[in-house]
């Protein structure tokens, strides 16, 4: 399993993924999860995969060759899409087909072939825009009311996203945000595990502002984590019980 996290606000973009896949307790591996189809200063668009890597490798290999092919159209590649529905569209119509392809070919397993995504991005004269792909092709979009979207084992992350995040926060704190979301993930389900991919996308930007990976052993993490579970404890400790 994986957890992924992405947090659309007035200043920006905040996405987080961990890499950790497996089938199985003996069977645990490490594969990127976020990628990034970019064209400096015109448009960059970031996945977010979780489920069935099978399924999401192959869709991302077919969103590929779509913008590789000389015959591509703005109907066939994200590159091109007029918008970033339309780019959501692409993606949910491939992973959708993907998905049925796998189906048929392992209609005997009992195997899941469940994936689903989150689409971020922005293009030069439009709006940031973020879209959560399920696995039939349909998709959901945050807005100022729910400004952050998750996929994967998004529970343990979520009571943190819902006490701070607005679409005001600043880019800085959503980071802090994400951080501390992955962090209470990371502490309650073991199928989640570093290390993590973090991104960065400003307004306007249509690039990724900043990416970084953060290894197991990271300081700055670390510090991160043992600072929160101290102010948990803390506040834990000062609320009084009424009898």
């Amino acid at each position: 399993m994986t957890y992924c996290v992405g947090l659309m606000l007035e200043a920006g973009m905040v996405l987080l993924s961990d890499t950790r896949t497996n089938a199985g307790l003996d069977n645990i591996a490490t594969y990127r999860k976020m990628f990034h189809f970019e064209q400096p200063g015109e448009r960059i668009i970031t996945v977010l995969t979780a489920g069935s890597l099978s399924v999401t490798q192959t869709t991302l290999a077919r969103l590929q060759e779509a913008i590789d092919d000389p015959d591509a159209t703005h109907e066939t590649s994200i590159l091109m899409a007029p918008s970033l529905l339309k780019v959501a569209e692409i993606i949910g119509d491939t992973l959708s087909t993907v998905r049925q392809d796998i189906v048929h070919k392992m209609n005997a397993s009992k195997v899941s072939t469940a994936a689903s995504m989150i689409v971020a991005g922005q293009r030069a004269g439009g709006l940031m825009r973020m879209f959560l792909v399920y696995p039939e092709g349909n998709f959901i979009e945050a807005t100022e009311d729910t400004p952050y979207l998750q996929i994967g084992e998004h529970k343990y992350g979520k009571p943190i996203l819902d006490r701070v995040v607005t679409t005001k926060t600043s880019l800085e704190d959503a980071q802090k945000a994400a951080i501390l979301s992955m962090d209470s993930t990371l502490r309650s389900n073991l199928s989640v595990g570093m290390p993590l991919d973090l991104a960065v996308i400003k307004c306007d930007d249509c690039k990724v502002t900043m990416q970084r990976r953060i290894e197991a052993g990271d300081e700055d993490f670390a510090r991160m984590s043992n600072a929160w579970s101290e102010a948990l404890r803390d506040g834990f400790s000062q609320i009084p019980l009424k009898t």
